[in-house]
């Protein structure tokens, strides 16, 4: 039986870190991680490992589940019982954008977003900037991400801010 493997790596800041010396410092953080037993968590009876790097500002930022027809749905994706993996984009009205198949190859998808968040009384942006990286082996491999590059890379980036402040 094979295995599932997803890794969401996740970047945040707010609006006082959109300098150039810290773009710089996110720029510098991996695109990819081994796996390990402190990040990665087995779900779904133990068919899928979700390892969740990175900033997690809020907390409980990582959301999945299995629907009625056995497709995972996870962060912007959408996984089938062939392996094929979609995107499903920002927009909940945007149709699913198939990306490939995870059998035995690996594919990273990265997007950025932001969003208002409400916290002690005030409104403020969290900008974010996302990498999954996903495959479906036969066998659990923690460097299945450091031995070999991505066979497809989509991305989905916006201007995040047109008023970037130097």
């Amino acid at each position: 039986m094979s295995v599932l493997i997803l890794q969401i790596i996740i970047k945040q800041w707010d609006k006082s870190q959109r300098t150039a010396e810290h773009e710089a410092l996110r720029a510098n953080i991996p695109d990819k991680y081994a796996l390990t037993s402190e990040s990665a968590v087995y779900v779904f009876d133990k068919h899928c490992v979700i390892d969740q790097q990175g900033d997690d500002i809020q907390g409980n930022r990582l959301k999945y589940f299995k629907d009625a027809e056995g497709q995972i749905i996870f962060d912007r994706f959408q996984i089938n019982s062939d392996n094929m993996i979609s995107y499903l984009g920002a927009q909940s009205a945007q149709a699913p954008i198939c990306i490939g198949s995870l059998d035995k190859q690996w594919i990273q998808c990265k997007y950025n977003g932001r969003y208002s968040i409400f916290e002690s009384e005030l409104f403020y942006w969290l900008y974010e900037e996302v990498t999954v990286n996903a495959i479906c082996i036969d066998e659990f491999n923690e460097n299945v991400f450091l031995k070999s590059e991505p066979a497809i890379i989509y991305d989905d980036f916006i201007e995040l801010d047109k008023k970037k402040k130097a």
